[in-house]
């Protein structure tokens, strides 16, 4: 019997984020992608995820996508069966990171937006990753196909997002935590403490050539660990 993954992405990324992941899983998995890229305001991101998502849902979710199941679980705890957090906090988005959205978010109202830049790739990757095609690609062509209006709503609607590490010990479900010792965008204590508040929650750290982007960077790395996390007694989908 397979077991249903719904997969929620990060900012600016759709089911392709997935690509390198989900082959990897081998068959016992159903992969549902919620279309987060959708939704035009911060209250249909919820919507979408309400109505995308299993009655008791098993949620892989990445970055953005991962504060907003988070939030989905704190609001509809019964609906929530496991939850896979990859490279993100609970308590939002850091201080250098907010001015980085908002300098965004200025100047994509003022110009077209040509897709993602250079710098914003060194941001998001690990320096040994920004040549490899294989991981750029993917990202570029989310970027340009999902647009400029995609991006305004999810950078300008999701900037302030509250802390919601107080309310991790209600979520009593079992939690696999994924992050990158070298996520230029996540720091790595935040995931340390979300470990400690959950009352059921592995953590997996990945160290060496790992930025944000883990689905794409290190996705062997995260199969074992998801795998691992369905087989440990106690744990798992």
């Amino acid at each position: 019997m397979t077991t249903r993954l719904d997969l929620l992405p990060g900012t600016l990324c759709d089911e392709r984020m997935w690509t390198r992941l989900t082959p990897l899983l081998g068959d016992a998995f159903d992969f549902n992608y919620v279309p987060l890229h959708q939704a035009r305001t911060r209250q249909q991101m919820r919507e979408l995820i309400a109505t995308h998502s299993a009655p008791a849902a098993n949620l892989v979710a990445f970055s953005l996508g991962a504060y907003l199941a988070i939030e989905h679980a704190v609001a509809h705890p019964e609906r929530v069966k496991s939850l896979v957090l990859i490279a993100n906090s609970a308590k939002g988005l850091k201080p250098a990171e907010v001015l980085a959205r908002e300098r965004i978010v200025a100047m994509l109202e003022r110009n077209a937006y040509a897709g993602m830049s250079r710098q914003r790739l060194r941001e998001l990757l690990h320096p040994s990753h920004l040549d490899d095609e294989a991981i750029v690609g993917p990202i570029q062509q989310m970027a340009l196909d999902l647009g400029k209006e995609v991006l305004l709503t999810q950078f300008a609607t999701t900037i302030d997002r509250p802390d919601l590490m107080e309310r991790l010990a209600e979520l009593r479900f079992p939690v696999l935590i994924v992050g990158a010792e070298e996520d230029n965008l996540v720091p790595p204590e935040d995931l340390r403490q979300m470990a400690e508040r959950f009352p059921n929650a592995s953590l997996q750290m990945l160290k060496g050539d790992t930025g944000h982007m883990i689905p794409l960077e290190a996705p062997e790395a995260l199969a074992r660990h998801m795998l691992a996390f369905r087989q440990s007694g106690g744990h798992g989908f």
